[in-house]
């Protein structure tokens, strides 16, 4: 199965996914772990880059790139890894879809739609982390890297908003099984890890 790990920085993305990966394979299970991008077309790539940064090109070209870059994703990264077990995506579809409505201003909804025409980069089940934002400051504030783009108090609002956006219309667009859930406490990250653990166990 193909299980996506969505939310703003400092969500809690990472720690759950090293949790979880250790844990799977503590259980035997194999769980391939995927990147939100292919990276595997140059020009896709140079609109991706920019967009991360905040530089935002022509709308309907960047949506375009966006959709290349899935589809070589798949083709080429998500299928392969799928045949031989479980991939865990750290940021998936809804993140490129949220990505690009925060840059362009725009309704996060059809974006969702564009992507999830591709039905095999449909995620068995999506978790979107909803941990208060300003506990994912207060994370961020000890990172080495520099702030990037989404990262500004008000983009994290923004982006906050447009990910439960993007959930509800996604579930209602694909019919898909979703989880929200913050990642604010030891609890929690157990809770999520097993939750997990449990669907991947599920779909052996």
């Amino acid at each position: 199965m193909l299980l996506a790990l969505e939310g703003i920085a400092g969500a809690g993305k990472s720690t759950i996914r090293d949790h979880l990966l250790t844990e799977a394979h503590a259980k035997g299970l194999t769980v391939n772990h995927i990147g939100q991008f292919s990276w595997l077309s140059l020009p896709a790539t140079r609109t991706l880059v920019k967009l991360r940064a905040g530089q935002p090109g022509d709308y309907a070209n960047d949506v375009q790139a966006a959709q290349t870059d899935l589809a070589l994703h798949n083709t080429f990264n998500l299928v392969p890894a799928m045949g031989q077990g479980h991939v865990l995506a750290d940021r998936f579809s809804l993140s490129t879809a949220c990505l690009l409505a925060l840059s362009h201003r725009q309704a996060v909804a059809p974006l969702v739609e564009r992507l999830a025409q591709e039905p095999t980069a449909r995620p068995s089940l999506t978790v979107l982390l909803t941990t208060d934002l300003s506990l994912c400051r207060q994370r961020l504030a000890h990172r080495e890297s520099g702030q990037r783009f989404t990262e500004g108090s008000a983009e994290m609002a923004d982006l906050a908003q447009l990910y439960r956006e993007a959930l509800t219309h996604w579930a209602r667009f694909t019919d898909l099984p979703v989880l929200m859930h913050p990642c604010s406490s030891k609890a929690d990250l157990d809770f999520l890890v097993s939750a997990c653990l449990r669907q991947l166990q599920e779909h052996q």
